[in-house]
């Protein structure tokens, strides 16, 4: 909310003498009397600085966060500590208004920051190059579909059960508009079943998805799913948990082709759903079939360092027919907040937040059992979050830690008819022992 206008009564007089009018209300010459407004607009009265504030303030109190709940829910966007200098830097003006990078002369700090991001997420997932990022996880995901698609000419897509639901929900919706078939394969005991997937795979399948950690907070065995699409010809595309790959084995080394994931846990706040960060990474092959923008490290007449973007096969910049892809904009901003969030973690940094996600979310998964409420659903190595079956009704036991300022875990039967009675909780480095001990002691209290 912009809270101060600094346009001058004279300054305003002197903008409209320079285009040419006499008042504002000539502005709006172009629009036919008929259709104008012909009384007041129907507001309250207006207010002072002060009286609104506290006016939106109140407003806003109805809305509770992570600040007043401890928060329990993950599937799919995680409270993580974001450190303080994330803010300081990002809401320079020279980050938070800058556009696109069009014009490289004029936007080396952006292009710098942006081949950072891409060096970084590189690195953290094993691949050889990495995009500007993308909209979300979500269309990250379907845009690998789509580009192993086009690298194979062919237009099958299986998809495990134990990728996020509503991933594979925008994979549907991109495969039904722009030619691929999508099928689902299974799981069993909360991982993929490599059975279902070995009688899937056909000529016509050109790539195999898996996502691990999984929805269900279980790492999947990338390199045996790898092993089963090469052995096809077919591609293997990876989603990953940005955190978990400080601790386990970079999906570049397992035989991943493309790996994809959402960025909202490197330095973002949940901000209700979005704006969030999809990064988007693959092998040197596939380097020119991939969407969106790359920016990469040149040196100008002087032999100084300098970028450019190097690869942008998008309809904005070619004919839209030849474009890879039609989302127009990478989230550069949120690209920002993650390449600070690495920067300042550091290696050390982000190994030690992985490994109390890891830790603390183990011992709420025992602190659980010990209650007598709950049975594990699966028996596999989880990372920061983990399903249990709980005795009684998921969406009252959830209403109920709501009265005491907890948020529940995710209600799994919503996605999946068979796991009706399943709790997906999630526990990052943020939650305490004692918060987790009143998440035990408050679950059976229903």
């Amino acid at each position: 909310m912009t809270r101060y206008i600094p346009n001058t009564a004279e300054q305003q007089q002197k903008m409209m003498e320079d285009i040419g009018i006499a008042g504002i209300e000539d502005l709006f010459n172009s629009v036919p009397e008929s259709v104008r407004l012909k009384q007041p607009l129907d507001l309250p009265k207006a207010m002072s600085e002060m009286e609104v504030t506290a006016h939106l303030r109140r407003m806003a109190g109805g809305n509770k966060n992570t600040d007043d709940y401890t928060c329990f829910l993950g599937a799919g966007a995680y409270d993580h500590y974001i450190p303080a200098i994330i803010d300081h830097l990002l809401l320079r003006q020279e980050f938070y208004t800058a556009y696109t990078p069009y014009q490289p002369e004029i936007s080396q700090g952006t292009l710098q920051a942006i081949f950072e991001f891409q060096s970084m997420i590189c690195m953290l997932t094993g691949m050889d190059v990495a995009n500007a990022s993308m909209y979300d996880g979500a269309t990250a995901l379907a845009e690998a579909a789509m580009m192993a698609c086009r690298a194979t000419a062919r237009n099958g897509v299986l998809v495990a059960r134990s990728v996020h639901p509503e991933y594979r929900e925008v994979l549907k919706t991109y495969g039904r508009f722009n030619g691929f078939n999508v099928t689902e394969y299974g799981y069993a005991g909360g991982v993929i079943d490599l059975a279902d997937l070995e009688s899937r795979i056909s000529e016509d399948t050109a790539a195999v998805i898996i996502q691990s950690p999984n929805f269900f907070g279980i790492l999947e065995d990338i390199g045996k799913a790898a092993e089963l699409a090469h052995q096809n010809k077919s591609l293997l595309i990876a989603g990953c948990d940005p955190i978990s790959l400080a601790i386990v084995k970079k999906p570049g080394m397992m035989g991943a082709d493309i790996v994809v994931g959402e960025g909202q846990p490197l330095g973002m706040p949940l901000s209700f759903g979005g704006p969030y960060l999809g990064f988007f990474a693959a092998k040197e092959p596939l380097l020119r079939k991939m969407p969106g923008r790359i920016v990469g490290e040149t040196k100008d007449k002087q032999g100084r360092r300098g970028f450019v973007l190097t690869i942008q096969t998008r309809e904005q910049h070619i004919r839209r027919e030849k474009a890879t892809s039609n989302i127009c904009s990478n989230q550069a901003l949120c690209a920002l907040a993650a390449t600070i969030y690495l920067t300042a973690m550091g290696r050390q940094g982000l190994r030690q937040a992985a490994e109390l996600c890891a830790q603390k979310s183990r011992y709420a998964y025992d602190r659980l059992i010990e209650t007598g409420a709950f049975t594990p659903a699966f028996g596999a190595p989880f990372f920061k979050e983990f399903v249990l079956k709980y005795r009684g009704n998921v969406a009252e036991l959830n209403s109920n830690l709501l009265g005491h300022r907890i948020l529940g875990g995710a209600d799994l039967g919503r996605y999946y008819p068979e796991l009706e009675g399943a709790w997906l909780v999630a526990v990052t480095e943020k939650r305490t022992k004692e918060e987790i001990d009143r998440l035990a002691e408050k679950a059976v209290a229903l």
